[in-house]
């Protein structure tokens, strides 16, 4: 854990500050840790408003970070912040990513092959067959699903990953310690030990209406594909399904008669473009999974070369810059820049921020 990520923390507490503020305060301080030790005047320099100035002091007054980061950690609940190396790669890239996430289980490599299943709480019992369908056989081939451990679609897409022995992500609009639905705490339980509990809200979060629209965006962002089962005109599967087509991920939509209610909404996806879902292969196909057993094939037989093998030794777990990658392996710097492009081709190796790589080693746990 970075000594700085306890000030990640504390400006995460301080609602009304988000990726827009946090990178002002970055631009402006240099580094959250003299953010939080700064006078009001200087943080309203930086950009923030005197409400948001007053929260900040107060909460500075009242948390110790280091017993809320001790706290956090002993219950399990990892924290990632954008400079953290196993932030997921994929969150990253979107506009306005969380600059804090908090989760409970893991994120392993092979999390990249997966899609979200989103749909209605008031499932009706063509929705609750297809979702399981659907669900279960993508599983068992290794896609790891990912929904919002909701009533109804969400609910029964987890527990069928789990029954298939595969994967399974839920984002929560809530801390994660404050499981809602509350009949959803075993579930919860077996999805942090088979995947992974996520929320970009901290430990202490009740679970507040407002906050589970802006989740459906890391739902999608997570997400090669997004599937939605069962939805209403006024569905919040619709917004997840808007997300995805933001931010570049395809949109499936199981079609349904059209006079069914629950299935007004997907009909309307349909209708502006999104994939008729009738097969679990029509997604596999699309995901083009013959891509991961040629990964693995490539990867077996790494390093290829002596300069692959030389930057390999170097780069670790934590960033380092193209500059100081050549230094250290005594290559130029167009050997390494070429000799990286090719080792990320192959899973060797990830770019973080400002032309920094890191390792990508063998069940390292990074969610690229």
């Amino acid at each position: 854990m970075k000594k700085e990520t306890k000030y990640w923390v504390g400006f995460n507490l301080v609602k009304g500050i988000g990726p827009v503020r946090i990178t002002k305060l970055l631009n402006y301080f240099g580094s959250l840790h003299d953010a939080w030790q700064s006078p009001s005047f200087h943080l309203a320099a930086a950009g923030l408003n005197p409400k948001l100035c007053q929260q900040l002091v107060q909460i500075r007054q009242e948390v110790c970070l280091d017993e809320l980061v001790e706290d956090t950690l002993a219950a399990g609940i990892q924290i990632l912040t954008w400079d953290d190396p196993a932030y997921p790669e994929r969150l990253r890239k979107i506009n306005q990513s969380p600059f804090v996430l908090y989760l409970k289980g893991d994120l392993i490599e092979e999390d990249i092959w997966s899609v979200a299943v989103v749909g209605t709480r008031r499932v009706s019992a063509y929705g609750q067959q297809v979702t399981e369908r659907m669900a279960g056989s993508l599983a068992d081939q290794g896609i790891t699903i990912i929904s919002g451990l909701a009533r109804g679609i969400d609910g029964i897409a987890h527990q069928q990953a789990l029954e298939a022995g595969g994967r399974t992500l839920a984002v929560l609009g809530s801390g994660l310690d404050r499981i809602y639905p509350p009949e959803h705490r075993g579930l919860a339980g077996r999805i942090s030990k088979q995947g992974g509990l996520i929320s970009d809200y901290p430990p202490g979060t009740p679970p507040d209406g407002s906050n589970f629209p802006p989740r459906n965006r890391i739902i999608s962002a997570l997400s090669k594909a997004v599937l939605v089962i069962e939805a209403g005109q006024k569905s919040g599967a619709l917004i997840t399904a808007n997300y995805a087509a933001e931010q570049g991920r395809e949109v499936f939509a199981v079609p349904g008669k059209i006079t069914a209610p629950l299935s007004k909404g997907t009909n309307h996806l349909i209708k502006l473009g999104a994939h008729p879902l009738l097969e679990p292969q029509d997604v596999l196909d699309f995901l083009n999974m013959k891509l991961v057993a040629r990964q693995h094939v490539v990867r077996k037989s790494l390093p290829s070369d002596h300069k692959e093998a030389v930057l390999y030794n170097v780069v670790g777990d934590e960033p380092l810059h193209v500059d100081e990658l050549s230094i250290l392996t005594e290559l130029p710097i167009e050997e390494v820049t070429a000799t990286l492009a090719v080792m990320e081709l192959k899973g060797m190796v990830r770019k973080t921020f400002g032309m920094k790589y890191i390792a990508v080693r063998e069940c390292q746990g990074a969610y690229c």
